[in-house]
């Protein structure tokens, strides 16, 4: 980005524009959304395998299974924050290559709270669960929302909600918005296709490729409209 001196000629109005203008223009040469969108989708494709080869899966006589996901508990904590913290360099580099500020920070503090809110939930859920009895009969359609909001998946989208704020990005918003709609209501994110379709590995594997592709299509997307601006 170049910075040349405003000649609004003394009308204030076009003064006032001219600014604006300017300052829109800051905003769009602060955006890296493809790179946010990029490292998260990454992320959640390298989480299928901790997920598959670390999944405890004990099935019974009768058919029935019991499944505990610890490989998605131990890698996905770090790993959200390795990917915040990579999120903010890209940034940070990229603004100082264009001699305009980046504010990445409260973006990047959102990332890595959003971090501890998984592992959080699933202690509370779990020593819930150790003195109280599982429910006989479905749980209400509001909890299961809240629970795939408090996974990962849905913590991403939180995130970006943040970088919608910061970057004021109208067509991000749309695509969180469509995000949050795919995780939240559509995709069963937190217990996977049911057999016998899928083996339980692979229930459970497919929503998750299908959000990562999700968020590398959104990547090139962006990055695509980005070298139009």
């Amino acid at each position: 980005m170049t910075t040349n001196p405003i000649s609004a000629d003394g009308d204030p109005r076009r003064m006032l524009a001219e600014v604006r203008a300017l300052s829109r223009r800051v905003r769009v040469d602060q955006r890296m959304t493809w790179a946010a969108l990029l490292v998260l989708g990454a992320t959640t494709l390298l989480a299928i395998p901790f997920d598959w080869f670390g999944m405890r899966v004990d099935c019974h006589a009768d058919g029935s299974c019991e499944f505990a996901r610890n490989g998605m508990l131990y890698f996905w904590p770090a790993a959200m924050l390795l990917a915040y913290a990579v999120i903010a360099v890209c940034y940070v580099r990229a603004a100082r290559a264009r001699g305009v500020g980046a504010r990445v920070l409260p973006y990047a503090i959102t990332g890595a709270v959003t971090a501890v809110v998984f592992p959080a939930a699933w202690l509370a859920v779990f020593l819930y669960f150790r003195s109280h009895p599982y429910p006989d009969g479905p749980l209400p359609y509001w909890y299961l929302v809240l629970d795939r909001l408090v996974m990962p998946w849905g913590m991403i989208g939180v995130a970006l909600l943040v970088l919608v704020w910061l970057e004021r990005n109208l067509a991000l918003l749309a695509f969180t918005a469509g995000y949050l709609a795919l995780v939240l209501l559509i995709l069963p994110m937190n217990d996977g296709f049911a057999s016998p379709h899928f083996s339980l590995r692979a229930g459970m594997a497919l929503p998750q490729l299908l959000i990562g592709l999700v968020l590398l299509l959104g990547a090139a997307g962006f990055a695509r409209a980005g070298r139009r601006q």
